[in-house]
């Protein structure tokens, strides 16, 4: 007390002069609003803004502490991001008034007093342009990449499909159109998995690159969640996985099912837009059809990510860390530019950019894909684990102009505030994955290049791993997200 005293003594004028330490006070005020009017002898207003400051600080600490979960929410919701940038204005212009009036109050002669006096207003707008700047950037983000409105549902109704042993592969432009599919329109509910036992959402990695014919989907992930429990099952499909099924009336061969690998059927849909008929875009009707016939799961959303937004989403987070098991080398990697380079990766923990992410997840020379599935379930869980809030805040503009740019899906804004809901139930311990190989699962195949796999045993051990995952994981060949990764497969 006899400090404050003694500091006040110093800057407040006795003889009713100007203060020529004004800028000082403003500064203070700058920091909490009020105590520069104490410092300038202004007590009755400097208690009272104070009291007001420790009133908003105990209501943010009671939000922080039991509300968690509705303020991530509201940073989902555009009208809610609206009323954000509202708060922001109204506390700029709440400690904007303050520092004002401190500076001002006391008087400003010394030029010395306008450069604390700048000091003050750049630490009461610099916050506010960054929080301001969030808010806009994030709503922004929202409304461009979410679905304005919840997409129709394509259940898996199964079909009896017989495999033709001798398929033929029909060449763009030849396509002939096919009949409509009958498809049911789910029903709108309170909550996003309300009368959902679990929530399917399949992951698609892109790849249009240079000199390619068609979007390429090396990368196929559904992720299975259990809403009740937190549970996730995450099943990578491998890329060469050749006759997945169809449903009746969609596709073009007799076969009922597509006769080229799994990862070329985005393209079909391309090619074909009559052939892959449904409530969305031909290849997405297509690729959640023959998901949901796989597994026999109703596929409800989709994402679909480019591979150069995965490398800016690493970069913008600041990459990731990979404890590489062995020595991987690719002397001519196809660069996401269109070019090929000379990769090595050497064993060891290594900091990897997202350029360097993304070829250690897609790698498949001198190595296999059941190794490069394996992989991608690593990055990914190294990309989860090792996000933090801050490396999101730090990064958020390059974040979101990466997502922007090369993530879409079909979420719809209004259930993505659900999304976050589910989030305090998950974690990486609670996602179990089955390992899909040729060698578990494989029937062989005539095409080096693609492969036959047993659809009813991935089924039926997908549905154990899906209902007792900790059973399963003993019992199955599967593995948990990053309980492998110092081990390699290649």
């Amino acid at each position: 007390m006899r400090r404050f005293t003694e500091m006040r003594e110093h800057v407040v004028p006795r003889s009713g002069t100007p203060d020529p330490r004004s800028g000082l006070a403003a500064l203070a005020s700058s920091i909490a609003p009020g105590w520069g009017h104490l410092l300038i002898g202004r007590d009755r207003l400097g208690r009272s803004m104070l009291f007001i400051d420790g009133l908003l600080v105990v209501v943010g600490l009671v939000a922080l502490l039991f509300f968690q979960t509705e303020i991530l929410k509201a940073w989902v919701i555009p009208s809610a991001l609206l009323g954000i940038f509202g708060l922001n204005v109204a506390a700029l212009a709440y400690r904007g008034a303050a520092t004002v009036d401190s500076f001002l109050s006391g008087g400003h002669k010394r030029g010395v007093d306008w450069f604390w006096g700048a000091l003050a207003g750049a630490l009461v707008i610099a916050p506010h342009l960054f929080v301001a700047n969030l808010a806009l950037t994030q709503r922004d983000l929202i409304n461009t990449v979410f679905a304005p409105s919840e997409p129709v549902a394509v259940p898996a109704t199964s079909t009896t499909t017989t495999l033709d042993p001798d398929p033929t592969t029909t060449a763009p432009g030849s396509a002939t159109t096919s009949s409509s599919s009958t498809t049911t329109t789910s029903t709108l509910q309170p909550r996003i998995w309300d009368g959902r036992e679990r929530l399917n959402i399949m992951l698609v990695g892109s790849d249009a690159g240079t000199g390619r014919v068609g979007t390429r989907t090396d990368t196929i992930i559904l992720v299975s969640l259990e809403p009740e429990t937190g549970n996730v099952a995450m099943f990578s499909i491998p890329r060469n996985l050749t006759f997945a099924p169809l449903p009746d009336g969609m596709g073009l061969w007799e076969c009922d099912c597509f006769p080229d690998i799994i990862a070329h059927l985005w393209a079909n849909g391309e090619w074909y837009p009559d052939a892959f008929p449904g409530p969305q875009e031909p290849s997405i009707n297509a690729l959640k059809a023959t998901l949901g016939l796989i597994f026999d799961l109703e596929v409800h959303y989709y994402a679909k990510v480019d591979l150069k937004g995965f490398v800016g989403v690493v970069d913008a987070l600041g990459g990731i860390t990979i404890d590489v098991p062995v020595r991987i080398v690719d002397p001519i990697y196809p660069h996401e530019d269109g070019g090929t380079e000379d990769i090595v990766f050497e064993p060891g923990v290594q900091l990897l950019d997202g350029h360097r992410a993304l070829a250690y997840s897609r790698i498949r020379r001198n190595s296999g894909d059941f190794a490069r599935m394996h992989r991608q379930r690593c990055v990914l869980g190294a990309l989860v684990a090792q996000t933090s809030a801050l490396d999101v805040l730090t990064g958020f503009g390059s974040l979101a102009t990466a997502v922007k740019e090369n993530v879409v899906t079909d979420i719809p804004i209004d259930r993505v505030d659900d999304f976050v809901e589910l989030l305090p139930g998950v974690s990486t311990s609670k996602v179990a994955s089955l390992r899909i190989t040729r060698y578990n699962y494989g029937l062989g195949g005539n095409n080096p290049g693609q492969q036959r796999y047993d659809l009813e045993r991935i089924r039926a051990d997908a549905k154990i791993l899906m209902a007792d995952p900790e059973a399963a994981l003993a019992t199955l060949d599967g593995d948990g997200l990053d309980a492998t990764c110092a081990e390699s497969f290649d």
